[in-house]
């Protein structure tokens, strides 16, 4: 095993940064997600770790030793890139016994070793194939099992799922998992889908535009997010969001206006005066009148513009006569009809709130409001808190 850390970590290509100032740590043991949409530093983040990229500024640490300037060879990782990068003139089984035969390691229990990572990853049949002759998905197992053979201290995987089906990569995400609480080597994983993000992660480092925005559980990532990007980017259906007004803020109570009402959010360390904000509201906590929980009164009109059923559960868009949009999930038994008039509730209590000029959050979910989001509100209203 191995533990990393990204210490001040820069990347720059010419004029263009791909990361900015990464600090960033993996325990051992620790199966790390890099998630966020292409070209924002994730991968070239990964490529520095495995030594195929030079930091322009800062060091990266494996093991607490300076590995920045340390040539691949030496780093004890194994990568898994995106593209297959297989031998074309070598079947499966060649492929997959190359790198232990150029390390001149032993032979015995080799065989045996390329059987079970084949079978794990469903190619025992297409060991004597060449790549020409297998999909694009084979491919891409076979490439895992390369990275599974070597048997490293750190496993480095580049969106290693992208090529597969639905169904083979909901399967291959709990063989990935499986494995890796089987092999308990620390992991980083890279991808630009949150539900591989949240589903595999024991921690999940959201990045966009070169930075890294927040790092922490999934839970932690879908229960409060630091800021309006990563809210939207977590969570399948995206984040409902919508402008609100800050009407008043007191130490432990928050009253925002948004859709015709009022809303009043308990919580710690408020700053007080008034502002535009961004509202938030997860499509699980609005509910219909015979669905909800006590604690959802407040009421919510709109027509039903959109309406999915997915089999499990029904999703339907409504249009408030504010003209928002809101997404809303339902019982699969729900009677929903586009065009219908709909009523749902929902508790203030489930509001996430973050600043409409910075978009950082101004109400921490876990209790008390962030740094960050503390003095947005204070430069948005000129006042300052009365903690």
């Amino acid at each position: 095993m191995a533990k990393v850390q990204y210490d001040s970590v820069w990347k720059l290509f010419g004029a263009s940064v791909a990361v900015r100032d990464l600090h960033l740590d993996a325990a051992d043991g620790e199966f790390l997600v890099l998630v966020g949409p292409s070209g924002c530093g994730k991968t070239t983040s990964l490529r520095m770790l495995g030594g195929l990229e030079t930091p322009s500024y800062g060091r990266i640490l494996i093991d607490d030793q300076d590995a920045t300037l340390w040539p691949p060879g030496r780093r004890d990782v194994a990568m898994v890139f995106q593209s297959y990068a297989l031998y074309p003139h070598m079947n499966v089984y060649r492929n997959l016994a190359f790198g232990p035969t150029v390390r001149h390691e032993s032979q015995a229990g080799l065989r045996k070793r390329i059987e079970e990572v084949a079978e794990v990853l469903g190619i025992e049949s297409l060991l004597d194939r060449r790549p020409s002759q297998l999909s694009g998905g084979q491919r891409q197992r076979v490439a895992l099992g390369r990275a599974l053979i070597r048997q490293p201290k750190l496993f480095l995987l580049d969106e290693p799922l992208s090529n597969l089906d639905a169904a083979l990569r909901v399967q291959m995400r709990t063989e990935l998992v499986r494995l890796h609480n089987k092999l308990d080597v620390t992991t980083v994983y890279v991808t630009h889908d949150q539900v591989e993000a949240l589903t595999m992660g024991h921690r999940v480092a959201v990045f966009d535009r070169g930075a890294l925005l927040q790092v922490g559980t999934p839970q932690r990532l879908y229960d409060a997010p630091a800021n309006v990007f990563v809210a939207s980017f977590i969570g399948s259906p995206r984040m409902n969001l919508f402008p609100g007004e800050l009407a008043g803020a007191e130490r432990a109570r928050l009253t925002v206006t948004s859709l015709g009402s009022t809303f009043t959010i308990d919580g710690e360390h408020i700053a007080s005066g008034s502002g535009e904000v961004t509202l938030g509201l997860r499509p699980h906590d609005l509910h219909l009148k015979a669905e909800a929980p006590a604690r959802c009164t407040s009421v919510i009109a709109g027509l039903a513009d959109v309406v999915e059923h997915t089999g499990t559960e029904i999703f339907a868009e409504i249009v408030t006569a504010e003209d928002v949009r809101l997404m809303a999930r339902m019982h699969r038994s729900a009677q929903v009809d586009i065009g219908q008039r709909i009523e749902v509730v929902l508790d203030p209590g489930d509001f996430h709130v973050f600043s409409a000029e910075t978009g950082e959050a101004l109400l921490d979910r876990s209790g008390g409001m962030t740094p960050a989001g503390l003095s947005g509100v204070m430069e948005q209203t000129g006042t300052a808190s009365s903690s």
